[in-house]
């Protein structure tokens, strides 16, 4: 938190400033700009295209699809990171209709790696650790099941990987509360629009990337800075 937001805890009741501050960057967050919004068309990446011989893809939802996005770009062995929705049950699904948490999608990110550069497992670590996996249907100010913790499999192997991650998680108490992520099969991926895509990379000065993801880009950066890509690791 900066130096402004704990000055201002100082001065003010702490219940009324968070939930001033949650509703100030759910805002932002759902609002992200509505001009955009409607002058932007879908993405036109191809919807879980097959990745190219010798990579592999993983699908995740963490809360905002910004956030995973930005996060996982910090990463040697990445290709591509796709902001979109998995996991509801209606085709090709707006932003507007997701938001409403209706659809049954979750925000959700699609990586495609290299897993002889970086492995599942690497993924997986970097994902129990740049969210909050024990709130059900919320992260911090994201609220609605659009904004659940879930790991979409793609194989046998990555569903044996994740759900063992799981149990050793909550054997170990890793977290205060026990994991409740959702690890389910892979069925469809859709690109999120056009505006989604690269967000934090477009607008890092706005107040949700500088507040929310900017200390995740941050966090990876310190933990995990052997998995760096390089031109990442050089700007620490």
């Amino acid at each position: 938190m900066n130096r402004d937001l704990v000055l201002a805890r100082r001065v003010v009741r702490p219940a009324f400033f968070g939930c001033l501050l949650a509703v100030l960057l759910a805002g932002l967050r759902a609002r992200a700009d509505a001009a955009e919004r409607e002058s932007q068309s879908k993405s036109t990446s191809p919807a879980s295209a097959q990745p190219q011989e010798g990579l592999e893809q993983a699908t995740f939802a963490a809360g905002c699809f910004w956030c995973s996005e930005a996060v996982f770009k910090q990463l040697k062995g990445i290709k591509s990171v796709v902001s979109g929705y998995s996991g509801g049950r209606v085709k090709n699904p707006s932003y507007e209709q997701v938001f409403t948490g209706f659809t049954g999608h979750a925000e959700s990110v699609q990586i495609t790696f290299d897993p002889k550069v970086i492995s599942y497992t690497d993924l997986l670590e970097v994902f129990w650790q740049t969210h909050d996996p024990t709130t059900l249907n919320r992260q911090g100010v994201d609220v609605g099941t659009q904004y659940r913790s879930a790991i979409f499999y793609h194989t046998d192997e990555q569903k044996r990987l994740a759900e063992e991650y799981k149990q050793k998680l909550n054997a170990a108490h890793a977290f205060d509360n026990p994991v409740v992520t959702e690890i389910t099969e892979f069925s469809e991926f859709f690109p999120a629009e056009n505006y989604h895509q690269n967000y934090y990379q477009h607008h890092s000065s706005k107040p949700y990337c500088r507040e929310v993801i900017r200390p995740k880009i941050n966090k990876v950066k310190k933990v995990f800075h052997d998995k760096l890509k390089t031109s990442t690791a050089q700007s620490k």
